[in-house]
């Protein structure tokens, strides 16, 4: 499915807080006013075309996707100056992807954060997080 009208990823002009910093032929690089107050800088590079997870892009979308997120580090180095980045997809609603239209997370982290250090497999790979099946083969 190429377009759904109810995606706010497929519309981005439609939520007055989206914001298209840098677009070209296939992706777009955005950044939502919402979500700078804990994740300063945060953004997202989604397909123009809607494709629900990152295993449906073609290779140009792929290719765009790595062209944009080097524009977007610079662009967020010069705005921001972040220590480092998380970077990543979540695939499927076990992996927490709420908006079923891939989209490539950018995060930028900064030294004086609370959760300096940790990156996603931190809460992942908690004990507490441990399959019941794997427990129960030992």
């Amino acid at each position: 499915m190429p377009y759904d009208v109810n995606c706010p990823f497929c519309n981005p002009l439609q939520d007055r807080e989206q914001n298209i910093i840098f677009e070209n032929e296939t992706c777009y690089f955005l950044q939502h006013n919402l979500e700078q107050d804990v994740l300063e800088g945060c953004g997202v590079i989604v397909p123009k075309k809607h494709r629900i997870t990152t295993f449906d892009l073609t290779l140009e979308e792929w290719n765009d996707t790595y062209e944009l997120l080097q524009s977007a580090k610079d662009y967020l180095n010069e705005k921001f100056s972040p220590d480092g980045y998380t970077l990543g997809w979540n695939v499927g609603k076990v992996s927490n992807q709420t908006i079923p239209h891939c989209h490539f997370h950018i995060i930028p982290r900064y030294h004086d954060e609370p959760f300096a250090g940790k990156g996603v497999r931190n809460w992942i790979k908690q004990p507490e997080n441990k399959r019941e099946k794997l427990i129960q083969k030992r």
